[in-house]
């Protein structure tokens, strides 16, 4: 059964630490089921410079310009917020906070339990099956998700979350988010320690 909207509407560190642990799963356009368990999120707020809609909501006047893209960040929780990076790879979000308020968790890495050989296929760069989603841009090109699922609700197929197993606090840790020039000190990357699915990318915070 898919997570509901309820899920989404709490304080994004929450979900992105709850999400471990959990499944995605895609349908894939010839029927496929592809499932794949979340072991390392990101989480992104409206106070947050690092956050794409940071500016848009004014604080004093309570007004939100909805403008662009990152304007779906501050949709109803659950929506899929989908962007390109470099010119080729799309990374998965999911909006969180209750509807107006901004925020989002980014999928960063998934250990296949279903369809691998289906991702294998779409990940042909892959050499190892680790390397199939040990990183958000690697999850998507395995899971086919792009920028046609930008918007969707993700608690109703083709894409969405399912319970998984939720994972104990010892088995987790936190560090410094991945790639960013703002926002660097914060602690909002969420991990299961020690899981060979793990993006191998070095938090900015040592890389500052």
């Amino acid at each position: 059964m898919a997570l509901s909207p309820d899920f989404f509407d709490r304080s994004t560190l929450t979900v992105a630490r709850d999400l471990l642990g959990r499944h995605l799963v895609r349908i894939a356009d010839d029927g496929t089921r592809l499932v794949g368990r979340i072991v390392e999120t990101e989480a992104y707020t409206e106070g947050d410079r690092a956050f794409h809609g940071w500016g848009l909501y004014d604080e004093e006047t309570g007004t939100l310009r909805r403008e662009g893209r990152a304007a779906d960040l501050f949709r109803a929780p659950g929506t899929a917020y989908i962007y390109l990076i470099y010119g080729m790879y799309w990374l998965l979000n999911v909006v969180t906070e209750p509807e107006g308020r901004g925020g989002g968790v980014l999928i960063r890495a998934v250990e296949p339990l279903e369809g691998a050989a289906h991702m294998q296929q779409r990940r042909a760069a892959a050499k190892r099956p680790v390397e199939l989603t040990n990183g958000p841009g690697k999850l998507t090109q395995a899971f086919a998700v792009d920028d046609r699922l930008h918007a969707a609700l993700l608690t109703e197929p083709p894409l969405f979350f399912t319970a998984g197993q939720p994972v104990d606090d010892a088995a987790v840790e936190t560090s410094a988010r991945i790639g960013l020039t703002k926002g660097v000190n914060r602690p909002w990357r969420f991990f299961i320690a020690d899981h060979p699915y793990v993006s191998p990318g070095v938090p900015s915070d040592q890389r500052a």
